[in-house]
């Protein structure tokens, strides 16, 4: 007993003096540490550093504001973004600067993307403020958290300006700044709130053409996207037109979206080398990115191109997906099937300066030592020239020619030139590995992952490949496994083997959507199910009876300053609209009038909003068509329901939910359906169905294809 005592005694005594030497090795290597050291973010421990005195949003943080009298800084930003670092390097690691802030203010580090519901209400407020908004997001409040000053990225001398001048204020003349934050609360309750539209809700196809009349004057027709810059991907926008140029036989919208993904896939915004595009062009051309790569935008842009070589069956869209999806594989997957959110914007260049797009550009002189034959050729593929420049000796390789235009010019067959660019892609992947990689952003959101799982169901759909089926599955069990929670309740954050957050509305919207495609090509119940599940859950604990709309938080959350709806679609649809979509879904499939009566009553509240801003409300939009036109149940019954799926896979179909079984099927959609002795395909509009077909072809000929 006491050789057990005296060994736990050195034990203890060795763990100890262990502690003690990591925290002393801690202090060598770091002057400052903060309250941030003990999060997971890779954001907020980019922070942890920082002379500034960084805690994390949580109750105690906001108690001791209140306790101290304090204003709160509250600074939000995510990993990638390359402002946010800017900011950092000059004003948050600098120890001037700091003091200031630690004796003045109670200062909090947010991400965006473990917080959006802190990031909204602070993000309205330093749009009405401002006019407008981004990251990094800076937001002075009073101790209780009303704001009463915001804006983006300030230079140091401007930031300390700032907090010279507010905390004067507060000290000074605190109620002009509390009279001031109680206007401004008020504002940003009042945004994003929608109100219960009791007219009629009918939706026609005349007001979809006036929202595309009012939308086609932004049209760049020559470079692609919307006129100006930045350009952004916006894959919800080209989703709707390319269904639009389909449905509406409409020339001239179906030639713009070509052109438009024509000029992406070209661009330097796309990693001409290693695959996956960036966040967005700071040009017209979608030449130079903004060079961090999110999940989200990948996610979305491979169902995009998956959607769009079904309708112009052109071969570059075909390898954009294969190589996106490669990217995500290489980089932002883990062993478990989860995907990673993002990776950064900058990198260190040999000399060990932090810069933007390090990792991705190159110069003349190194290109010539690394593509040792055909650089003629590869310069003009590639446009190491004026067109290719961006600054600093540095090229963003960027295309505008085709492969068969390179083929003519040169005299090469169109393999011969594929094989060439497919060697080169090689060579300089594996030599731009020697070089430091960009921080990754290792945490796990659902709502994120969901959209990736979808993009790999629409790549199977469309390619018929297995291995995006087995990796949609994987990540799909992931889900269930690791962010559904015992109580029916879906997780937003997942890192280092701990799932966190109580989920958004997002979380919900984004994994039914993903769920009910994910049964649409497997015929797979389980998922339907528990689209189902999730959806009850979130009538539970987000909807608004008064407006007929969900909330962005549960019920559940603790109150911010505002309880937001996300109702305008952005660079993700909103989740109000996916919603919307989910619920005239599942109506379907289960019978369902309240979901149905639900989904029209919120797209009936936005009506108004969807002519006058079409880009706003593209995911609306999609809704609204299936509403003012066919719509149909594709019902497949019988043993070989899963080939015949494939065949009716091979069609673009925008306006139409698949149903499906092998056998009996519990779904009321699918009841009495089934026959043993042949596969029967039903073709249905609104509950009424045509006579069924047993081949593909004469089943799709009873579909109309246009509005």
């Amino acid at each position: 007993m006491y050789r057990i005592l005296f060994a736990l005694t050195l034990s203890t005594l060795f763990l100890s003096s262990c502690k003690n030497q990591i925290k002393d090795n801690m202090a060598q290597e770091h002057k400052y540490t903060n309250d941030l050291i003990n999060e997971t973010s890779p954001y907020l421990l980019q922070h942890a550093h920082n002379p500034v005195d960084w805690k994390p949003w949580n109750q105690e943080t906001l108690d001791l504001a209140k306790k101290e009298n304090k204003l709160i800084v509250i600074s939000v930003g995510y990993a990638a973004c390359h402002w946010c670092h800017v900011m950092e390097h000059e004003s948050f690691e600098n120890d001037s600067v700091a003091k200031i802030m630690n004796d003045n203010f109670i200062n909090i580090k947010v991400d965006r993307e473990e917080r959006p519901d802190v990031d909204q209400v602070y993000m309205d407020a330093v749009q009405l403020m401002t006019g407008s908004g981004g990251w990094p997001l800076n937001c002075i409040t009073l101790p209780d958290g009303r704001p009463i000053f915001g804006g983006t990225y300030f230079p140091k001398d401007n930031w300390i300006s700032v907090l010279h001048q507010l905390s004067d204020l507060y000290k000074n003349s605190p109620e002009k700044a509390i009279e001031y934050a109680e206007k401004l609360t008020e504002g940003i309750q009042k945004t994003s709130l929608v109100a219960l539209n009791t007219d009629e809700a009918i939706f026609e196809v005349d007001s979809i053409i006036a929202s595309i009349d009012n939308w086609k004057t932004r049209f760049d027709t020559k470079l692609g996207g919307m006129t100006g810059a930045p350009k952004f991907p916006m894959p919800t926008n080209y989703q709707f037109l390319l269904r639009y140029g389909v449905q509406g036989k409409s020339k001239f919208i179906s030639n713009y979206v070509h052109n438009t993904l024509t000029k992406m896939a070209y661009g330097g915004m796309y990693d001409q080398v290693g695959g996956g595009f960036a966040r967005y062009s700071v040009d017209e051309k979608w030449h130079v990115p903004h060079f961090e790569k999110m999940l989200y935008d990948n996610a979305q842009l491979v169902s995009l191109y998956s959607d769009a070589y079904q309708v112009y069956n052109e071969d570059l869209y075909k390898e954009i997906v294969t190589e996106t999806l490669t990217f995500v594989e290489r980089e932002l997957m883990s062993d478990e099937g989860a995907f990673y959110s993002s990776l950064d914007a900058d990198s260190n260049t040999p000399e060990g300066e932090l810069e933007e797009g390090a990792f991705y550009v190159w110069t003349k002189e190194e290109l010539k030592q690394i593509i040792t034959s055909d650089f003629e050729i590869f310069e003009d593929y590639y446009n190491i020239n004026s067109y290719g420049f961006w600054e600093k000796e540095n090229y963003v390789l960027i295309r505008n020619s085709s492969d068969l235009a390179i083929a003519n010019k040169y005299g090469l067959t169109l393999e011969k030139v594929k094989s060439k660019v497919e060697n080169w892609k090689q060579i300089l992947l594996k030599e731009r590995s020697k070089k430091e990689r960009p921080r990754l952003d290792d945490k796990t959101l659902t709502s994120w992952n969901a959209l990736m799982l979808k993009g790999y169901v629409d790549a199977y759909r469309v390619f018929d490949n297995q291995h995006y089926l087995d990796i949609a599955t994987k990540n799909a069990k992931f889900l269930i496994s690791k962010q559904l929670r015992e109580d029916g309740g879906l997780n937003h954050n997942y890192k280092n083997g701990k799932s966190t957050i109580n989920g958004y509305l997002e979380d919900y919207s984004a994994v039914i959507d993903a769920f009910i495609s994910l049964y649409e090509v497997t015929l797979d119940e389980q998922w339907l199910n528990t689209a189902k599940q999730l959806t009850d859950y979130t009538f539970d604990h987000f909807f608004d009876t008064k407006s007929g709309m969900f909330y962005f938080t549960s019920d559940e959350d603790k109150d911010l300053i505002a309880r937001k709806m996300e109702v305008a679609d952005n660079v993700i649809p909103a989740s109000n609209s996916m919603m919307a979509r989910n619920l005239a879904k599942l109506s379907h499939y289960y019978s369902n009038s309240h979901y149905l009566k639900t989904s029209r009553q919120m797209l009936n509240n936005v009506k108004s909003d969807m002519i006058k801003y079409p880009s706003g409300y593209s995911n609306w939009l999609q809704l609204k068509s299936d509403f003012a036109s066919h719509y149909y149940e594709i019902a497949i019954s019988g043993k070989d329901a899963l080939s015949k799926l494939k065949e009716i896979n091979k069609t673009y179909i925008p306006n139409k939910l698949i149903a499906g079984a092998i056998g009996e099927s519990a779904v009321p959609l699918m009841e009495g359906r089934y026959n043993e002795d042949n596969t029967f395909i039903y073709i249905c509009v609104d509950g009424a169905c045509k006579l069924p077909e047993t081949e593909v072809d004469k089943a799709l000929n009873q579909l109309e294809k246009h509005f």
